[in-house]
């Protein structure tokens, strides 16, 4: 698991990044991949555990779970 925290999350569009130091560049996260109930969204600086998964088209957030859920 690698601890983090969203640079930037659009509600409208479901997907956003996020900043690691497992990480040199922004991962990818898409609203599917948050663990929690109800409406899945991440808020601009909170902090976050999540796996990184390397794809084709670059680093992807999976099992997203906000630190303070």
């Amino acid at each position: 698991m690698s601890k983090g925290k969203v640079e930037f999350f659009n509600d409208r569009k479901g997907y956003g990044f996020l900043s690691s130091k497992d990480a040199d560049n922004s991962v990818y996260v898409h609203y599917t991949d948050i663990e929690m109930n109800g409406f899945k969204t991440l808020k601009e600086g909170q902090q976050v555990d999540f796996q990184v998964v390397d794809t084709e088209r670059g680093l992807r957030a999976q099992n997203v779970k906000p630190s303070d859920y």
